[in-house]
């Protein structure tokens, strides 16, 4: 019966270890996306060289896109 005790015990200690283990290492992985964010929010990240922030970049992509072929639209004689 002594025994029993001494290894639930001993899993139990093992389980605890394990767990701490496993909390230590979620706090730092949300450490580090917490400093990821700082620096992103801190400076703004250009995708192009216009400056357009994330995200705006595929806006100007796009019109730019739109341009293109209004203008081929035009070069080719037809009417938008």
């Amino acid at each position: 019966m002594s025994e029993q005790i001494i290894l639930a015990a001993a899993a139990l200690v093992a389980i605890g270890i394990v767990a701490l283990a496993a909390l230590r290492g979620w706090q730092g992985w949300l450490t580090l996306k917490e400093r990821e964010l700082d620096r992103v929010g801190a400076r703004p990240v250009r995708e192009i060289e216009g400056g357009a922030q994330m995200g705006g970049a595929r806006i100007e992509i796009a019109d730019l896109k739109e341009r293109i072929r209004r203008l081929e639209a035009i070069a080719s004689g037809v009417d938008l």
